[in-house]
């Protein structure tokens, strides 16, 4: 039996370090062990585009804002002029069916009036003007020349229509029909973009869905409608929606 001593055991040890020999001892160090991870699949190449759509059907439905502004020479006789408008126009709109559901308060004033002095002295206070506005919700759109006529009829000098904008009830179908375009739109853009770039297009990795908007009819001031008749254009709604699609590239 062979005894090595401590010296002997360190020697061999660096020895087999140094030569990146395996050690037969039973001891192996640590800074011998090395772990080398496999490298990282690179990025697929991607493309993002905008993809834009539209859709458009005839309103089913119109609102209408419309009120009563009275003057007096004091506050009070002011609100009671215009309560008692604001009465008419309201009982015009029930004979027209229009459902109390449907009609809501926009705005209430109380304000004073003053005159200014030709001579550049202190404004005079000549009185009261107090005034209310309505929001009406008109379900029959062929009602709508009728309802603002009633309505103008009812409160004489008082009555005011600040504007009148077509709307539809029920806006999914309408939304459904400008996503789908704007979905089609984005990916024809991204097929033609990989066409270009000599590669085949792949999955679509995210989809981001943009604000939609519908354009509203300028709204019309009172002097614009004919006394006689009223005659309003409905013309069209339309929506449109934006979406940000980002595809792979193969």
């Amino acid at each position: 039996m062979s005894v090595r001593t401590s010296s002997a055991v360190a020697k061999s040890l660096a020895a087999a370090v140094l030569t990146g020999g395996l050690l037969t001892a039973g001891v192996t160090p640590a800074a011998a062990v090395v772990s080398v991870a496999p490298a990282a699949d690179p990025a697929p190449a991607t493309v993002t585009v905008t993809g834009e759509g539209s859709a458009s059907t005839a309103p089913d439905m119109a609102v209408l804002t419309a009120g009563v502004e009275v003057t007096e020479p004091t506050a009070k006789e002011a609100l009671a002029a215009q309560s008692a408008a604001s009465a008419e126009l309201l009982a015009a709109l029930r004979k027209q069916g229009i459902a109390d559901r449907d009609v809501q308060t926009e705005s209430l004033s109380l304000n004073a009036v003053y005159q200014q002095d030709t001579a550049g002295g202190q404004a005079k206070l000549t009185g009261y003007q107090a005034g209310q506005a309505f929001s009406v919700k008109i379900r029959d759109i062929r009602k709508v020349g009728a309802v603002i006529q009633a309505a103008m009829d009812a409160t004489g000098d008082a009555g005011r229509v600040n504007g009148v904008a077509f709307d539809v009830a029920d806006p999914a179908a309408l939304q459904t029909a400008a996503r789908k375009a704007a979905a089609h739109d984005a990916h024809d853009k991204a097929a033609q973009h990989a066409k270009l770039a000599g590669r085949r297009l792949g999955r679509l990795v995210s989809l981001t869905e943009g604000e939609s908007g519908r354009p509203r009819p300028v709204a019309m001031p009172a002097v614009a409608y004919d006394k006689e008749s009223v005659p309003v254009a409905p013309g069209e709604i339309e929506d449109q929606i934006q979406v940000t699609a980002v595809y792979e590239l193969n």
